[in-house]
């Protein structure tokens, strides 16, 4: 890894210190999982990315959050395009990522990159004693969960924005996160927050794989496909959110914070 450059980019904003912080690095072949997994956990970032080009427009992205790899980001994904087109890795607006989670794409338009991540459809369910106990004296109007995380339905957003989840009880359920939303102050259409302490992510502050929960789960409620969503973390983040069929498109800004190179 010596001589590797790595960037780090704010997503899901146009501030510096704002959005959602990622690591990108820009890889010839991929390093040992054991080594991506160590410099992941060095950085301690909620998603560092690595990246190799396979031509012109067409990428191979691997997510390691600190603990593990991810199966699917959205964040470290817009990073990871704002980063190729900075950078002058790629000369087309489109670029395609593979990935574990299936092929993704990136496509830019002015300062916004609109991704392609497939829908993540999430069922009613009961609710674990342990997850009451964590969020603490809310308001719960309802619970659902995929083979991966528990979404929990507020019926206050001020409950949402003021809540301080017990993360170690939350650590202990066994899932990958916990998402926890509610209908949005104008002008947003839903708000949301998400932990995984469990993968070593106390609180995300904007996680796009989420909203490929949520863009499909409001639509039912607010019947339409269009949204504008606030990430309500102490860092904040704004997405453009549509449902397209069995596909969400997520839509933000990035900007590089700074750049070093691996010792």
């Amino acid at each position: 890894m010596t001589n590797h450059t790595l960037y780090l980019v704010d997503a899901f904003t146009d501030s510096p210190f704002q959005g959602n912080p990622a690591g990108v690095c820009f890889v010839d072949e991929f390093p040992d999982a054991d080594l991506m997994q160590n410099i992941a956990a060095e950085l301690n970032w909620s998603e560092t990315a690595f990246v190799k080009q396979k031509s012109d427009h067409h990428f191979r992205i691997r997510w390691f959050s600190p603990r593990d790899e991810a199966p699917l980001c959205g964040h470290a994904t817009l990073a990871a395009a704002h980063a190729l087109w900075e950078q002058n890795r790629t000369q087309s607006d489109l670029i395609t990522f593979d990935s574990i989670g299936g092929p993704l794409t990136a496509e830019k338009s002015g300062d916004w990159i609109t991704l392609n991540f497939p829908a993540r459809e999430v069922a009613p369910c009961s609710m674990p004693e342990l997850l009451t106990e964590a969020l603490g004296d809310v308001t719960i109007d309802s619970i659902y969960k995929d083979d991966v995380v528990y979404l929990v339905v507020l019926g206050d957003v001020n409950d949402l924005i003021t809540l301080e989840p017990n993360l170690s009880l939350i650590e202990k359920i066994p899932c990958r996160a916990i998402i926890v939303t509610a209908l949005g102050l104008d002008p947003y259409d839903f708000s949301s927050r998400y932990f995984a302490p469990s993968v070593g992510i106390p609180e995300d502050p904007v996680c796009g794989s989420a909203h490929c929960r949520l863009a499909p789960f409001w639509s039912k409620i607010l019947n339409k496909t269009e949204f504008l969503a606030y990430q309500a973390s102490k860092r904040g983040g704004i997405l453009k959110v549509a449902l397209e069929g069995d596909r969400v498109t997520l839509s933000g800004k990035a900007v590089t914070v700074c750049e070093g190179t691996f010792s």
